[in-house]
């Protein structure tokens, strides 16, 4: 092959691989000055900037602040508002008390209401929540704002629903499905949220059934920029992430569509989850869904949503939203199967394929996957080993990780155009069996077991159609193998992308061997190129640099601050008080307190405060004795009628506190009530784990549990009572961080907590 085709093929390739990414996303502009009926981006920064001053978890004193500002926002859109309070516990007890703020717009009909849902609490306890869910919340108000002017009359009513406690356990959400009267008015729940700082917002759906109305209708709408795909929300159903419309879900079998972005997930739940840092690119993405969705549904027959049949869908640059039903899953794949023995059979009658050559093709195919999965499993094990401050990146995605992301992808590449280099005098033809036979069984293995990666099928249709041109043709045109590998490259390349960063970079595999494959599904191409040891050298050589700028980009700065953590404890019935930390690498900050010579002790490793990740406290020192006014356990009631012994314990803090944590030793809880708020039965049998409860305080108040155990069983309280001051209590000298410092998320943190235990013999 002529050396201009192989660069400008190549250059397509990588152009194609560009318009994946870039399409996907309106590209912002100042529009602060465009017309009233129209969301400005620039309007909806302005209420992030506002939104985002300080931390604003519950019980914090932004908190209110937050609330009174979007409440007097909502009031200048001519909006009547309502608040909604009240104590829940959720499905992980973790307990506070939510206030929701509430609006409604008034339709002409009396059909099902559209509710508009985001959240204003940011996680504790230094988290900005610019994007998390200020975004959200901004985006709301900007397109409520821009829907009204227009002057328009909604057939349905639209409910507005800016929740609380999301962070804490998705508290302001239950309480309203459980609680309120205008639960049963809502047809669909349009929720924004955020799991980072930037990139393209994805529709994830959230049904019971079937999701062909829900899909049909959101095309109906027509988006400008829908970036949706079944595979990620069939994998996000597996994970323990839920949102505040999964509460509707489950609890009210009502549907909704989340739009979440999760770039940049090294800022999440961060004190630098900021205005400045906050994608603009991102919040005109959700923007960009709201408006046409706002418009569609808000006029829609809400009731007719629900369905029995499923969709496969994904998102291609140009024709937007792709679907069609899971009963084509079946005999698209047997259709593939019959036009690759055809194939085979067209092939071995025409000479050009043999089988000694078939089973060579398996060599290059195997060791790629090999070498590139061994690779891509293992890197995040070294990368922390050779970095070990990445340890302290808790959600495991470092400031570097794109990256890492390109430099694992070209030596993925590099792989496979060695394994490829050798094999020169085998015809083409016979090197595309073995990775259409690798395909193929991906394709049946999804289909049977993760139906929603179906459209997987797709691009094995283009390369079995490359396979037919090279049966039939000594030299295809470059240009047309190319255009058969649009598809590879559109479905596919944002995955690459998409699972270290949003589920970390221990998910490296996911992008060595995704991107082997993709190759698998260009080799129609690239065993046209005669330099593919040269090839293989300039990716490895790309590998290098890559990972030489992840290198130089390895230590925190005011750009990528370090993670600290530092807390004073306080063992009351030892007297006896530790410094703590989380830190793997300590800091020059925690390192005033904490040598790193001394590892935690027990009484830290187990049944200490929840934190998101399960973290150990990793060092403790010795700490001075402060005068820290402990909280008062009163036994209120302790009897035994019949076999059950019944319990009621009030926990009274003596200082301003924001959070309480209650444990037992391993005994039979038959029941428990905190506060009146009754635990379910699921979780005391099946969840607990020791814990007993989660309190996240406001306004100093008490913690009463009600409890039922066997008459014989002896019950041991653990109670852990955390305040997270101390930078600002006057019996600490802790000096504030340096720039390139921040609170480490994900833990308690800044904190003075006292240990307390309680017997019942």
């Amino acid at each position: 092959m002529k050396k201009t085709p192989t660069v400008i093929t190549l250059l397509l390739i990588i152009l194609a691989i560009y318009w994946s990414f870039h399409s996907v996303m309106p590209q912002y502009t100042a529009d602060s000055t465009i017309a009233e009926t129209a969301f400005s981006t620039d309007r909806a920064l302005e209420h992030v900037k506002e939104i985002s001053n300080e931390p604003h978890s519950v019980g914090f004193p932004g908190h209110k602040k937050v609330r009174n500002y979007i409440t007097t926002e909502l009031e200048k859109l001519g909006l009547e508002t309502s608040f909604q309070e009240g104590y829940f516990s959720g499905d992980w007890s973790k307990l506070s008390k939510a206030e929701n703020i509430l609006a409604r717009i008034k339709g002409s009909e009396n059909g099902k209401a559209l509710l508009l849902l985001s959240h204003y609490d940011s996680n504790p306890h230094s988290a900005l929540g610019a994007s998390d869910a200020g975004s959200g919340v901004a985006t709301i108000l900007e397109g409520v704002r821009a829907f009204l002017k227009t002057n328009t009359k909604p057939k349905n009513d639209i409910i507005i629903l800016i929740s609380d406690a999301e962070e804490l356990g998705l508290n302001g959400a239950e309480l309203f499905v459980d609680k309120h009267e205008w639960l049963k008015d809502v047809g669909l729940v349009l929720n924004f949220e955020a799991r980072g700082s930037g990139g393209p917002s994805y529709m994830l759906m959230e049904t019971n059934r079937g999701n062909s109305n829900m899909i049909t209708e959101f095309i109906a709408a027509n988006p400008e920029f829908p970036v949706a795909n079944s595979l990620v929300y069939s994998i996000y159903k597996m994970l323990p992430n839920d949102t505040d419309l999964t509460i509707f879900r489950e609890h009210a079998d009502i549907e909704g569509f989340n739009f979440a972005f999760i770039d940049d997930h090294f800022d999440y739940h961060t004190a630098i989850d900021n205005y400045e840092r906050l994608d603009r690119n991102t919040l005109a993405h959700q923007g960009s869904y709201l408006m046409p969705l706002l418009n569609h549904f808000s006029n829609a027959d809400l009731s007719a949503l629900k369905s029995l049949n499923d969709n496969v869908y994904f998102n291609v640059p140009f024709f937007k939203i792709v679907y069609y039903p899971f009963y084509w899953i079946m005999p698209m794949l047997i259709i593939a199967i019959l036009c690759f023995t055809i194939l085979l059979f067209l092939g071995f009658k025409k000479k050009v394929l043999n089988g000694k050559d078939i089973l060579k093709g398996f060599i290059p195919v195997l060791f790629s996957l090999v070498v590139n999965g061994l690779v891509g499993f293992y890197s995040w094990s070294f990368l922390k080993w050779f970095y070990p401050c990445y340890k302290d990146m808790l959600h495991g995605f470092t400031y570097n990780g794109y990256a890492y992301i390109f430099a694992f992808a070209l030596f993925s590449i590099g792989t496979c155009f060695y394994a490829y280099h050798r094999f020169k005098v085998v015809k083409t033809a016979n090197l595309l069996i073995a990775p259409i036979f690798i395909w193929l069984i991906i394709c049946g293995l999804v289909s049977v077991y993760l139906k929603g990666a179906a459209f997987f099928i797709i691009p094995v249709f283009s390369v079995l159609v490359a396979l037919y041109i090279h049966i039939n043709q000594k030299n295809p045109n470059s240009y047309l193998l190319v255009f058969l590998g649009l598809p590879a490259l559109f479905i596919f390349s944002p995955f690459v992308k998409m699972f270290p960063v949003g589920l970390g970079l221990k998910m490296m595999v996911a992008t060595t061997l995704l991107t082997t494959l993709i190759f698998f599904l260009l080799l129609p191409l690239f065993t046209k190129y005669r330099k593919k040891a040269a090839l293989s050298f300039l990716s490895f050589l790309l590998f290098a640099g890559f990972m030489v700028s992840a290198h130089m980009k390895s230590s925190f700065t005011k750009e990528s601050p370090k993670p600290t953590s530092l807390l004073y404890v306080l063992n009351v019935d030892e007297n006896k008080a530790l410094w703590a930390t989380h830190e793997h690498v300590l800091s020059n900050w925690t390192s005033q307190y904490i040598t790193g010579n001394e590892a935690a002790e027990s009484m830290l490793t187990k049944n200490t405060l929840s934190s998101k990740y399960d973290s150990d406290f990793t060092y403790t020192n010795a700490a001075p004795l402060k005068a820290i006014p402990v909280l008062k356990v009163d036994v209120q009631l302790d009897t035994v009628i019949d076999t059950i012994r019944k319990l009621r314990v009030c926990i009274t803090p003596n200082r301003p506190i924001n959070r309480v944590e209650v444990f037992t030793n391993k005994v039979d809880i038959l029941r428990a009530d905190i506060n009146g708020i009754p635990l379910s039965e699921y979780y005391l049998k099946n969840r607990r784990m020791g814990k007993l409860i989660t309190h996240y305080i406001s306004d100093i108040n008490y913690t009463e549990l009600n409890l039922e155990l066997p008459a014989n069983e002896k019950l041991e309280l653990t109670i852990y009572e955390a305040s997270n001051d101390l930078l600002s209590n006057p019996l600490f000298t802790v000096p504030q961080r340096a720039e390139d410092q921040i609170p480490m998320p994900f833990v308690l943190n800044d904190a003075i907590l006292t240990i307390q235990k309680v017997k019942f013999d």
